[in-house]
């Protein structure tokens, strides 16, 4: 059996899609007894948000770049 290390090795060596998908299904594994209202809601909030991107309404910015601006919000 490889250990935590040895397979975090290995997962961040993927490409990002993949990293991302495995990502969400580690997610999935965790939730249980989920109201479905709050996860309805979540997935509708999520394909807005996609959405926006696919249509140029919102741009993106780098994971960096957003806690950046967290920590500034944060310091004031």
């Amino acid at each position: 059996m490889r250990s935590i290390e040895q397979l975090t090795e290995e997962i961040l060596a993927l490409p990002s899609a993949s990293r991302a998908l495995l990502a969400e299904k580690l997610i999935e594994s965790l939730e249980f007894d989920i109201d479905p209202a709050i996860q309805a809601a979540w997935m509708t909030e999520a394909k807005k948000r996609r959405d926006e991107i696919r249509d140029s309404i919102v741009q993106p910015i780098p994971g960096e770049e957003a806690l950046a601006q967290v920590r500034r919000l944060l310091e004031q």
